[in-house]
């Protein structure tokens, strides 16, 4: 099951994109297929036709794992 994830990157703007598994404390970079920005324009420093970027987490100041549609489902109770 991918995630979409928003990577917050050192001094530069934040991408959205998709990860097969979130990565385990032994990994060396993240995998982030079809990177955007978040307006959804393309990353002014990749080429166009990018499918995957590999990023090293030196350059990663933190990772937000996105809600999917079956996490925005959630069933609240209102008194009326």
């Amino acid at each position: 099951m991918p995630y979409t994830v928003l990577l917050h990157i050192r001094n530069e703007d934040s991408v959205i994109g998709e990860v097969e598994e979130l990565p385990d404390s032994q990994a060396q970079f993240l995998a982030v297929h079809s990177p955007h920005l978040r307006d959804g324009s393309e990353v002014s420093y990749l080429l166009p036709e990018t499918n995957i970027v590999l990023y090293p987490w030196g350059m990663i100041h933190c990772v937000e794992v996105l809600p999917t549609e079956s996490d925005e489902q959630i069933v609240t109770f209102v008194r009326e």
